[in-house]
């Protein structure tokens, strides 16, 4: 059951154009655990740059992203149960995610699969019925050929059905460098499967030295899940506890530093 609530199945408006997409996929039943594996096998594999159009007929590449953490979902603009659902259980997520750890700390793109249809005009659309308007979130389209090898890289995996498509409901976290990090499954994950992943990544793609740096890496340390709420909130008396300490470690160099110049 937990390999199959996995699965999004969307809803018989998808059968019309199931069956010219992407070459007809096998028209049997799921392997659910094939699938699982597949999408586990992405992790650490390094994402290749695969040219796309976004929602406005920009060209932009996969490695435009690099730089920051990604977050990708697979989706069918036609699909009008799964998709929209995931879609906007992500949107919520990523909503929570941004207060938690910033608003500009990662980006997120979501993929049109069911080639020609999901076109540049149909993911715009896509984004506008489920009320997307985070400027850092991108609704991309590519041609077939291309589409079927980013599914392959990221181990997405779906299939033909007289309702429409079945597939795997995925959301795949990519670090800083292109490489798979994570994958989140489900259309009713928690908040801190996903938010937990882009804290660690966080935590150590944050450099520098400077104020910002340190702060940075600060917020992550006290930013904590509260099971009580179902979101993140700031753990404060972890603030109280590193000015102790630091307070401390002052006051022994001081004390230090007075003895030495006693002698």
């Amino acid at each position: 059951m937990r390999i199959r609530r996995a699965f999004g199945v969307c809803g018989a408006l998808c059968l019309l154009s199931a069956r010219a997409a992407l070459g007809e996929p096998s028209p049997n039943a799921p392997d659910f655990d094939k699938a699982l594996a597949v999408s586990q096998a992405a992790v650490g594999r390094q994402i290749g740059e695969y040219g796309l159009l976004d929602q406005n007929h920009r060209r932009v590449a996969l490695s435009d992203y690099r730089g920051k953490p990604l977050l990708v979902s697979f989706v069918y603009t036609a699909c009008s149960q799964a998709c929209p659902a995931a879609t906007q259980l992500l949107a919520k997520t990523v909503k929570e995610a941004r207060a938690a750890l910033g608003p500009d700390k990662f980006n997120v793109v979501s993929i049109g699969f069911n080639q020609p249809f999901d076109s540049p005009e149909a993911m715009a659309a896509f984004a506008r019925q489920n009320g997307i308007r985070d400027p850092s979130w991108g609704f991309l389209s590519a041609d077939a050929a291309t589409m079927q090898a980013i599914t392959r890289a990221f181990g997405f995996t779906w299939y033909s059905t007289p309702k429409g498509f079945d597939h795997i409901s995925q959301v795949t976290i990519v670090d800083a460098g292109g490489v798979v990090y994570q994958q989140v499954y489900g259309d009713a994950f928690e908040l801190r499967m996903l938010v937990d992943p882009l804290k660690q990544l966080l935590s150590g793609e944050t450099g520098g030295a400077g104020f910002a740096a340190v702060w940075d890496k600060v917020r992550l340390f006290c930013t904590v899940y509260d099971p009580g709420t179902g979101g993140y909130r700031v753990n404060y008396s972890l603030f109280v506890e590193i000015f102790a300490g630091a307070t401390v470690l002052a006051g022994i160099a001081w004390f230090l530093v007075r003895e030495r110049r006693r002698v």
